[in-house]
This record gives C-alpha cells, structure tokens and sequence, in this order.
C-alpha cells in the first residue's frame, strides 16, 4: 500500500503517530487513504465520492432527527388560590365612583392605590376617620380598625386602609368630622358654656 506523504496533502509536516492506516485487498493497492485526527483524504476520487456521500447521509438523518425533536411546551396559565372580589367606591368628595378587584388577602386602600385610584385617607394604619366608608353592600373583614368603634362596625361603617373584602362590595365615603362625631360626640359638653367669675378669682389667687 501507497501511503500519501502530510506534506502532500498540508503546509506543515505531521508526525508519522498521528496517522491511521487504512488496508485494502490486492485488488485495490492503487488506492491509498491518509486519516489524520478530524480529517480524511483519500487519492482516488471514487473512494473520495463514496465516503462524502456517506458524510452527506449521516448528516442528513441527525439533522432530520433534531427538527422531528418535539420543543417542550409548559403551561403560562395560573391561578391564584386567592378569590378577588369586585369593590365599588362612592367618593361623595369627588363625585366619582370607582370599581376595582380587590384579592381577599389585600388590604382595600393599597390595592387602590396600586391601580392609580385615589381615595380619602390618614394614618395607613387605621387608626383615624379619614378613609372611613359606609357598607352599603357586601362584607368587609378589618380586625385591626381601631379608629372606629365596634357599635359603628356593627352599623356598617369600615375603614378601607385596614378593610379586606369577604365579599363584592359596594361603599360610600363620609366627611371624616361626621364619622368622628357618631363615635366620640356623646362625649363631648353640649349647650352653651356659662362664666364662672368665682373659680376664674381662686384660679387668679392661686397665682
């Protein structure tokens, strides 16, 4: 068998450990074929044909297989375990009315807010009269609604900073002094207030 010199076939020369060597019959001792790591040549163009149609084949069947390869598809639909509620606000102030969805684990004020709706309020916290409601519809849950008394909870009025939907509901604002009023009013001294000259003299005497 013929071996094909490197130098023949590449401008740099090749250490002879890097070569394999092909055997054929006797029928076929004009055919010779150099295999270098990564490459073939041969020097007979009938075997040159035979082995790139060989390559073209192979090639082929992994590129068929890969488009046949079957994409993993995953479902992009979730939904919340959590139940939203529809929530429609009065603002008497503004003369608007508002309708939104609220989760039943959010509190009402944030969640407006979140959407771009502005609604009456304070302290955040619910601890004053400002973002007080009236129920009109529907249940609110607020535990921790310390601004209002449980006798106004008890008449349907809610704070929204603190206020979870149980329900759809349906509420009108109030003028903060009117919710104040219905809760500490009765406190307060009512009627005119008279001069007491003599305990203003033994406040003066004092001094």
């Amino acid at each position: 068998m013929l071996l094909m010199h490197a130098s023949a076939m590449m401008d740099l020369p090749i250490p002879s450990s890097n070569y394999c060597h092909l055997s054929f019959p006797a029928s076929s001792s004009s055919s010779s074929i150099c295999l270098i790591p990564g490459q073939v040549r041969c020097t007979q163009p009938h075997l040159r044909r035979r082995l790139c149609s060989s390559n073209r084949r192979q090639f082929m069947t992994v590129r068929a297989e890969l488009q046949t390869t079957e994409p993993t598809t995953t479902s992009s639909s979730y939904t919340s375990p959590i139940p939203s509620h529809r929530v429609t606000v009065h603002d008497r102030q503004r003369g608007v009315v508002h309708e939104f969805l609220v989760p039943e684990d959010q509190y009402i004020l944030h969640t407006a807010e979140s959407q771009n709706i502005s609604l009456p309020f304070a302290c955040r916290h619910g601890c004053c009269t400002s973002c007080a409601v009236r129920v009109k519809s529907g249940q609110i849950r607020q535990p921790e609604a310390l601004g209002i008394s449980a006798e106004l909870k008890d008449k349907g009025y809610a704070l929204l900073c603190v206020g979870f939907p149980s329900s759809d509901i349906e509420v009108e604002t109030q003028d903060e002094d009117e919710v104040y009023w219905l809760q500490f009013g009765r406190y307060f001294a009512r009627g005119p207030i008279e001069r007491d000259d003599y305990a203003l003299e033994l406040a003066m005497a004092d001094e």
